[in-house]
């Protein structure tokens, strides 16, 4: 494939500022939304919830910058792992304290294995096929997501929002097929403009969320930091399921970017950048907010855009970072209706969807039989899972649920698990019989 920027190329200044606010506009809606979530879960002050999104927006901002200078330096996105929401809601009623403590710990068992041996030996299971699970099932396991956000609010709204999402999905492709240049490549930040005017115009009321002032910028950075480490064997055990899940979704997501992109020094990258999401996982800790992953969204994207360049993602960056000392930014992004957002989403994610296709028409092995049912199983039960009815789901152990409760990883598993042991030798011998 080829791209309008390289990796390492940077657009004219213009380009680039417009492709920056474009992965801001991708960035921040995940973090708003996880971060309203975890921090409704942790108080019902509006200021402290604003405190929260501050810090959360800090430590992304933070974690983003680093890992384009210093990890993977890959054009990818991070954002709160949506497998340590499955942990916090799972452990609702554990003390703050020990929530915070156990992301810290797990902050810093990835740190450690990211920096041996072991790290190496897990990158050899992701192969083509592996890497297009992964990257379909991002798809298809947020498509519960996408749903809450479209027709959420009164049941009798539904329907309107449902035909709402339709229509912007449709104009939506017409349009994006006759844009060209800049306009093509930036049309997910126009499209999430104009459809936000457009909601607002036809359901007019609630444009703009009052939140309440704070006294000094970087107060809420230094308030309630998780100093006293405070231990639970059950939700330590439960996080660290979680990080599990965690390590497997951040070295899948960096390793999809190989076959996108053919960056070189993989391995190097790999490491660099698991080591960077630990000690991101760390910082979370200790500010006492939900710890960051790289997405998967990013392929998608990428693909869409034509831009693969890595140092278009520094003013999303620097702008999460400003934006962590405005509460009344963080007011004003949240008013973005979540039709809007469900669109916009569903719109990237049928590019993502691509990108997993083209991964495995590219491969080696080519597209069999076997190689579909490689694919389908894994990313069946993994949507099956991700639509399971919240009482079941706290019906599993509660060890286990961040673990089996998460279709991502269930199918994540499961690619492996067909990839390395039911079809091995299929595998081996399509390679041989190529050669």
């Amino acid at each position: 494939m080829r791209f309008t920027y390289a990796l390492d190329e940077r657009p004219p200044l213009k380009e680039w500022l417009l492709f920056g606010l474009q992965w801001f506009a991708i960035t921040i809606p995940t973090v708003i939304i996880m971060g309203k979530i975890v921090s409704t879960l942790h108080c019902a002050d509006t200021t402290h919830q604003v405190a929260y999104l501050q810090k959360l927006c800090f430590v992304m901002g933070l974690g983003l910058l680093a890992e384009i200078w210093w990890g993977h330096r890959l054009p990818l996105v991070i954002g709160p792992a949506a497998v340590l929401l499955v942990g916090v809601t799972t452990s609702h009623g554990a003390d703050v304290d020990t929530i915070y403590s156990s992301i810290l710990i797990g902050g810093a068992v990835v740190t450690l294995v990211s920096v041996t041996r072991i790290s190496s030996r897990l990158q050899r299971l992701f192969t083509p096929r592996v890497i297009a699970v992964v990257l379909l099932l991002i798809a298809f396991t947020l498509t519960p997501t996408i749903l809450q956000l479209i027709v959420s609010g009164p049941p009798g709204a539904a329907l309107g929002k449902l035909c709402f999402c339709l229509l912007f999905l449709v104009v939506s492709f017409l349009v994006y097929r006759r844009l060209s240049g800049i306009w093509k490549s930036t049309y997910i930040l126009w499209a999430m403009l104009v459809g936000s005017l457009l909601h607002f115009a036809l359901f007019p009321g609630g444009v703009f969320q009052q939140v309440p002032g704070r006294e000094g910028l970087a107060a809420p950075f230094w308030r309630d930091l998780t100093t006293r480490i405070s231990l639970d064997p059950g939700v330590l055990v439960s996080f660290l399921f979680c990080y599990l899940a965690l390590f497997i979704n951040d070295m899948g997501s960096i390793q999809s970017m190989d076959e996108l992109l053919h960056p070189g020094d993989m391995p190097r990258r790999i490491t660099r950048g698991m080591t960077i999401t630990g000690l991101a996982n760390i910082l979370s800790g200790l500010l006492g907010v939900i710890g960051p992953v790289n997405y998967s969204l990013s392929p998608g994207v990428i693909v869409s855009t034509g831009c693969a360049s890595r140092l278009a993602l520094i003013p999303a960056g620097l702008a999460l970072l400003v934006l962590s000392v405005s509460p009344a930014a963080i007011g004003l992004l949240g008013s973005v209706p979540s039709v809007v957002i469900g669109s916009v989403l569903l719109f990237v994610l049928c590019a993502q969807f691509a990108a997993g296709m083209m991964v495995v028409h590219e491969s080696k092995e080519g597209f069999d039989f076997d190689t579909g049912l490689v694919l389908g199983l894994p990313i069946l039960l993994g949507t099956i899972v991700a639509f399971l009815p919240a009482p079941v789901i706290e019906a599993f152990p509660g060890v286990l649920r961040p673990v089996l409760g998460n279709g991502f990883v269930v199918g994540v598993v499961m690619a492996l698990v067909l990839e390395h042991g039911v079809f091995r030798g299929r595998a081996a011998d399509n390679t041989t019989g190529q050669r």
